[in-house]
């Protein structure tokens, strides 16, 4: 009797990776990957004439990234399942993914099993985190630590990573395809609920939280 195999795309902008993580998931006899994009644009393309069962994405590309391109893709395409495979193992990112619908999330440090788990959790149904993001989680979660970020919207997520990277409006507007206003908008919705007034107190809430590296 044949194996039905779970079909598996593959997002990241580096093609080392996708070549790394094809041979890890081809070694497996329940695992096929049906189709590579190198970005979340190209990924959500690639949707309207493939289907697949998990997709598994970066969360740090160019564009609009790989948080904004989940948001998009379970916009129109609710049944796939998106797993987040990033080198950020922060509560922070994790808690955004999976607000914006996301069923799992991989640190790229952990061991290769864990991705394995990942996808034939999410396969399922169910949703992973990997071990230390989840302890975090609830490290957080134990202590009361107040995140005011777990406020803002996966939208405005992105819009505060990027304001907080110091990209303009512009840049922004272009790389999420949305118009300047809309993210003038954002901004100013994202500084009444951090509580911040200028540039300067947005970068120290991105670096304490670790959205973005403070060295």
């Amino acid at each position: 009797m044949s194996i039905e195999k779970i079909k598996i795309m593959l997002v990241d902008d580096h093609a080392v990776v996708r070549a790394g993580l094809k041979r890890l998931m081809e070694n497996q006899t329940d695992l096929v990957v049906g189709l590579e994009a190198e970005n979340g644009e190209a990924a959500y393309q690639l949707l309207s004439t493939n289907q697949v069962d998990v997709i598994v994405m970066d969360l740090s590309m160019p564009g609009m990234g790989g948080l904004e391109s989940a948001r998009r893709i379970l916009g129109r395409y609710p049944a796939v399942k998106i797993i987040i495979f990033s080198m950020h193992d922060n509560a922070t990112f994790a808690a955004q993914v999976l607000k914006a619908g996301v069923k799992g999330y991989v640190t790229k440090t952990g061991a290769d099993s864990d991705l394995l788990k990942a996808i034939h959790e999410v396969a399922k149904g169910k949703s992973y985190l990997s071990p230390e993001v989840a302890q975090k989680i609830a490290l957080e979660s134990m202590v009361g630590e107040a995140n005011p970020i777990n406020m803002l919207s996966a939208r405005e997520f992105e819009v505060f990573r990027m304001l907080a990277e110091g990209l303009t409006t512009e840049d922004i507007g272009a790389r999420l395809k949305i118009s300047h206003k809309t993210v003038a908008n954002y901004h100013t919705m994202i500084k009444q609920k951090l509580s911040v007034s200028s540039p300067v107190e947005m970068v120290r809430i991105a670096i304490r939280h670790g959205v973005i590296d403070g060295r």
